[in-house]
């Protein structure tokens, strides 16, 4: 039997389990229960599985994964929530706290209403622009002119990673874009060894973009942290914002709030929809 927490940033919901007690090596097959229970017919219904477990090199540790069984380095939205979980139910009483994942030690700096976070602050590092790290089989750096073509369409690529891989391409209309058609076969394009998270943005003004997302390994989610920042950092690279100004990240489940000055910033909700019991 394993207590669980469902939480969402955005709509992009996950189950959280507190492994601060144990050690996270307790759960059987890792891989398996987070596809059990991401299924929304037959579990309980999410994007994947966070587990939150106790840290050497750092207040806590997040590990991420997708409703496949794939372990990802990280997830804005979920650190948002791991953040607020670890306060709001007294595991810490600090109000900026430092988390870490596979993509490196993380701080999240809180705000506080009535004595539950409501928004919380993320310092998402350096965006990491060599394609041999992001990874994109690509010649240039940064990646800005990457042309792939899926099915009857060509689409121009920017890629950056935020700790996961990210191709971003500006689009005319995100909200009638077959994103079902053409976000799969990107995913697994021949050019990302690792498999990548493909946005379709549409440019609104300087300061305003409108996002829809296709995640590896969990197909379109209602929002995606580490997309947005990415996002970001690739306007700002072809000169469609202007860098160190905050950008507001139109997503199907709300509003992220993102500046990239030499760190990226990401602030945005974090919100408990429910707790109960998974029976194993």
């Amino acid at each position: 039997m394993i207590n669980f927490t469902k939480m969402e940033g955005l709509g992009n919901d996950y189950v959280y389990i507190d492994c601060t007690k144990m050690q996270d090596d307790k759960i059987n097959n890792i891989a398996k229960l987070a596809s059990k229970i991401s299924d929304r017919h037959f579990g309980i219904g999410s994007d994947g599985l966070i587990l939150i477990c106790k840290s050497d090199i750092a207040d806590f540790k997040m590990r991420m994964f997708n409703s496949d069984g794939t372990e990802a380095q990280m997830c804005g939205n979920g650190i948002r929530c791991v953040a607020k979980y670890v306060y709001d139910n007294g595991l810490t009483k600090n109000t900026s706290i430092n988390i870490e994942t596979l993509a490196g030690i993380k701080k999240i700096d809180l705000k506080i209403q009535n004595e539950k976070v409501i928004l919380a602050t993320v310092q998402m590092g350096r965006p990491i622009l060599e394609p041999e790290k992001i990874p994109v089989i690509a010649n240039e750096k940064p990646v800005k002119n990457l042309k792939l073509k899926a099915d009857d369409k060509e689409f121009v690529f920017t890629c950056v990673s935020m700790g996961n891989p990210h191709a971003i391409t500006v689009i005319d209309n995100v909200d009638e874009f077959d994103i079902q058609k053409y976000g799969p076969i990107l995913e697994n394009d021949e050019h990302f060894p690792e498999r990548a998270n493909i946005e379709f943005i549409q440019i609104i003004d300087k300061t305003h973009i409108k996002m829809r997302v296709w995640e590896r390994g969990a197909g379109e989610t209602l929002a995606c942290g580490t997309g947005a920042c990415a996002v970001c950092v690739s306007a700002t690279l072809n000169n469609l914002v202007e860098k160190d100004k905050e950008i507001e990240i139109q997503l199907l489940g709300g509003t992220l709030k993102i500046k990239w000055e030499d760190f990226v910033y990401m602030t945005g909700p974090a919100t408990t929809v429910f707790t109960g019991v998974f029976e194993e």
